[in-house]
This record gives structure tokens, C-alpha cells and sequence, in this order.
């Protein structure tokens, strides 16, 4: 394997991994680049995915083991937004973790499975599962068009 396609794997694994904490990261931009330059689609959505579950499991930890005024200060929420997305994830459930991949509401959904103690099998399989279609289908968009 050449050095691109060795650091470039690696570099969508940190990518993917950061995207999926609340850093404002995004790792669209590795996986087109590579994707463009004929890596193997599969690898790529099987390494995006990973690294962006093993993101999310953070937020989880982050959410299970932190304090509620570490988290609150940590997503910068008040505490009125706070029970709203408790509130939220309430009524919409555990299947609400398919649309972890989304920006500005996929971090707190994992964080408030955390808190909620979400068990972590139907975290992992509903988030992988959300995760995965994401960047099979945004590889497929891609590849279609280019």
C-alpha cells in the first residue's frame, strides 16, 4: 500500500473520529478527496464509519460519566435548552439515534443517550446503522456524479 492511501485512511479515521465529538470538524472533505482519488469506496465508508462511532461513543462516555454542569458547559447549554433536548429525546426515543450523523443535533443525541443510560448495544447499533447509510449514500451521490 502507498504512503496516500495509508495516511489518507488514517487522516479520515482522526477526521471521522472529530467530526463526530463537538468539535466543529467535518469529514465530508476527506472521504470526497479520497473517493476522487479511486480509493476503494468500501474501505473508505467502513473507516469513516468506525472512526465516527468511535467519536460518538465520547459523547456517550462524556454524557454517562460526566456531571450534568460539565456536560451543560461542555455543549454550552442552558438549562432550559438542556431539558428540551432531554425532552426530545424522551419522545422520540431510542430510534432518534439513527440521526446522530446530523449536524447540531447528532451530539447531543449521543451525549443524552449517555445520560440517560441508553443501553450501549442499542446505541452502537442504531448509531452504526445511521452512520453507515450516511456515508454509503454521500460515497454513491458522489461517485454518480464525478
Amino acid at each position: 500500500m502507498d504512503s496516500f492511501v495509508e495516511w489518507g485512511i488514517v487522516g479520515l479515521f482522526i477526521s471521522a473520529f472529530l467530526a463526530a465529538t463537538i468539535l466543529p470538524l467535518s469529514s465530508e472533505v476527506v472521504l470526497t478527496t479520497l473517493l476522487l482519488n479511486g480509493l476503494s469506496p468500501a474501505t473508505l465508508v467502513i473507516v469513516a464509519t468506525i472512526g465516527n462511532v468511535a467519536g460518538s461513543l465520547v459523547n456517550y462516555a462524556l454524557g454517562y460519566w460526566a456531571s450534568l454542569s460539565v456536560i451543560k458547559k461542555w455543549l454550552r447549554m442552558s438549562e432550559s435548552e438542556f431539558v428540551q433536548a432531554e425532552r426530545r429525546f424522551t419522545k422520540y426515543g431510542v430510534l432518534s439515534l439513527c440521526f446522530s450523523w446530523m449536524p447540531l443535533v447528532g451530539d447531543p443525541l449521543t451525549v443524552m443517550a449517555g445520560v440517560l443510560r441508553i443501553r450501549l448495544l442499542w446505541f452502537l447499533i442504531l448509531v452504526t446503522a445511521g452512520k453507515l447509510l450516511r456515508y454509503m449514500v454521500l460515497s454513491y451521490m458522489l461517485l454518480r456524479v464525478s
